[in-house]
């Protein structure tokens, strides 16, 4: 199987988006952002239209558009109340966009569908290294903000009162997802994405309760739902996405069931 080249660029992205995913995850479960990661997912597909519409690698498109639409969210949604509303409006002034853009560029729409459920033969080598380099430019971001993004991801009251910035570390935490979401949509589809961002993250705090604990875990729980559904993706001949959602799914039941059985 790893003979193929193809299948070792999707294992490599595969490996590097699964980390990252568990990484952002815990955050995306302790901020209650569960809903703007799907929505994220979808203004992805858009962005690839876009990509797709403007001849350029569908990777470029989603970031602009995550990028840009996650900033906009950020500046509006800054009292709790308004977050929701922000998110819908948001949405759907980009989703109306790509499905016009998808219209326009209806020649190349099996690219735009392969965004959609993710494509394991579709990573080339410089795509994985452009994964590379955005999820390290992710992880490098994260480590600086790291404390205050914690303080504020857990403790949004407790943060404000001991004068961090919380407004501008949800700016910087939506950016660092909406990179996240682009750089993963590449092997599980814009779609699937929330799957890896938010099942290992709340599978992993029926097991441990400290950050770093929840962030192994998930870290985990992403690679063994990356790794193998690959494998089954290979054999299978069928849609790597497909497995992916039934392992983490698996994961997370198994994380509920452990919970009833300690209570």
């Amino acid at each position: 199987m790893l003979s193929f080249a193809f299948m070792r660029h999707a294992y490599m992205a595969g490996t590097i988006i699964a980390i990252i995913s568990g990484i952002i995850g815990v955050y995306v479960i302790g901020r209650n952002m569960s809903f703007l990661s799907h929505m994220l997912s979808e203004i992805g597909f858009s962005g690839a239209s876009f990509g797709i519409f403007m001849s350029w690698p569908p990777l470029n498109g989603m970031l602009i558009f995550t990028i840009i639409s996650s900033v906009l969210i950020g500046q509006m949604s800054s009292k709790s109340s308004r977050r929701e509303s922000s998110i819908s409006a948001i949405s759907s002034l980009f989703l109306g966009s790509g499905i016009l853009f998808l219209s326009l560029a209806n020649k190349n729409a099996s690219d735009a569908t392969s965004i959609l459920f993710g494509s394991m033969i579709g990573i080339s080598s410089s795509e994985v290294k452009q994964i590379m380099w955005l999820s390290l430019a992710v992880l490098i971001v994260i480590f600086l903000v790291y404390r205050d993004l914690k303080f504020d991801s857990f403790d949004h009251v407790g943060a404000a009162v001991k004068g961090v910035n919380t407004q501008a570390i949800s700016i910087i935490f939506l950016v660092i997802l909406a990179l996240s979401v682009s750089v993963a949509a590449q092997i599980v589809g814009s779609l699937m994405i929330f799957v890896l961002l938010t099942l290992p993250a709340s599978s992993a705090k029926y097991f441990t309760r400290t950050v770093s604990g929840m962030m192994i875990f998930a870290i985990g729980a992403a690679l063994i739902g990356v790794w193998l559904g690959l494998y089954l993706g290979y054999v299978t001949n069928l849609p790597v996405s497909f497995f992916i959602a039934i392992i983490e799914c698996a994961i997370y039941f198994t994380a509920l069931g452990w919970n009833r059985i300690k209570s």
